[in-house]
C-alpha cells in the first residue's frame, strides 16, 4: 500500500463522497478519531476528524460556502498524505505527538449537495431553495446553507455591522447573515466546537484569490504574523492583515480568544473553481496545511 493513493478526490465532492472517504480513511488508519459533532438543516452529519496526541491544538475547516466545495476535496487529500506519512516518516510522527488536529472538511453539506446535485428530495427545502434562487435550477453560485443563510456571516463579531450593510435583506444564495447571530445548526455546531476545543489556532479554507487573511480589529497576537509569513513563503499566497469584514468564523475566534486565526483563499478564478485547478491548488497550498501543524 506504500505510495498508493486510497482516495479519489479529483471529482465532484458531494457529502456522500466525503462520508465514504472518511469511512475509508478511518478503516485504514484507525488512529483517526471520527465524531459527528452536529447536523445540517437536512440532518446530514457534520464530521470532525481528530488526529494526534499533542498539547498544541489546531483546528481546520472547509466548505463553509457551498460553491467552494473543492476545499473539502483538497483538504481530504492533505489529510491522506499526512496520515500515510505518520506511518512511514519519523518527522511527521513528531507532529502527531506535538499536535492534535481537529479537522472538519465540510461545514455545509446541504449547500454543497445543492450546488453539485441540484434540489434536495425534501419538499419544503426544495420549494424554499427554488424560491430563493428565483426559480432557476442553476445553483452554481450558491454559497449559503439550504435556508439561504451565509454561514460565514453568522458569528457574533460585529455581526450588526454586516447585517446593516449586506444587500440581501432576506434569505439569498449568498451574503445574507440571518436574522440574528448563530441561528443555523451548522454555524452553531462550529461555535460549540470552538467553545469546547481550546484551540491554539484555526485555519478556515475558502476559495478564491490566493490570499491569507490573518488580522481582526488588532486582536490578533504577534505569533499570528510569524505563522502567516511561513504560510506565505511556502505557498506564494499573499498575506493580508486587515480587511473590512466582520461576523466570520475566524473573525469571532480572533476577537473572542485573541489567538491566531487564518482565512485562506485557495486558488484563483471564479467560484466554483474547476477541478482542472485541483493539482495546482493542492501543490501550492499543502505547505500551509503542514506548517499549520508544526509552527
Amino acid at each position: 500500500m506504500k505510495g498508493a493513493t486510497i482516495l479519489e478526490t479529483k471529482k465532484a465532492y458531494t457529502s456522500t463522497k466525503l462520508y465514504n472517504d472518511v469511512d475509508t480513511l478511518v478503516k485504514v488508519f484507525p488512529f483517526i478519531e471520527k465524531e459527528t459533532i452536529g447536523e445540517s438543516v437536512l440532518g446530514k452529519p457534520i464530521i470532525e476528524l481528530s488526529i494526534g496526541k499533542g498539547p498544541k491544538r489546531v483546528h481546520m475547516n472547509g466548505s463553509f460556502h457551498a460553491n467552494e466545495w473543492i476545499t473539502s476535496a483538497i483538504m481530504m487529500k492533505w489529510l491522506e498524505e499526512y496520515v500515510r506519512g505518520l506511518t512511514t516518516q519519523d518527522e511527521l510522527f513528531q507532529l502527531y505527538t506535538q499536535t492534535t488536529l481537529s479537522f472538519v472538511p465540510m461545514v455545509n453539506p446541504d449547500g454543497v449537495d445543492l450546488v453539485l446535485n441540484g434540489l434536495p428530495e425534501n419538499d419544503e427545502a426544495r420549494a424554499k431553495a427554488l424560491m430563493i434562487n428565483e426559480g432557476s435550477l442553476d445553483f452554481s453560485q450558491w454559497k449559503a446553507n439550504i435556508c439561504g443563510i451565509d454561514l460565514n456571516n453568522q458569528y457574533p463579531a460585529n455581526w450588526e455591522i454586516e447585517k446593516e450593510r449586506k444587500i440581501p435583506k432576506s434569505p439569498a444564495p449568498r451574503d445574507y447573515p440571518g436574522d440574528a447571530p448563530l441561528t443555523e445548526p451548522e454555524a452553531i455546531t462550529m461555535a460549540n466546537l470552538l467553545k469546547k476545543g481550546n484551540f491554539d489556532r484555526v485555519l478556515a479554507f475558502h476559495t478564491q484569490g490566493e490570499e491569507i487573511y490573518w488580522g481582526y480589529m488588532n486582536k490578533e497576537p504577534l505569533e499570528a504574523e510569524v505563522i502567516v509569513k511561513e504560510f506565505e513563503k511556502l505557498s506564494g499566497y499573499k498575506a493580508i492583515q486587515h480587511i473590512d469584514s466582520h461576523a466570520g468564523f475566524r473573525d469571532w475566534f480572533v476577537n473572542e480568544w485573541g489567538r491566531p486565526g487564518f482565512t485562506i483563499e485557495l486558488g484563483n478564478g471564479v467560484n466554483p473553481l474547476p477541478l482542472t485547478q485541483f493539482e495546482e491548488i493542492y501543490q501550492k497550498s499543502k505547505g500551509i496545511f503542514f506548517s499549520g501543524l508544526y509552527m
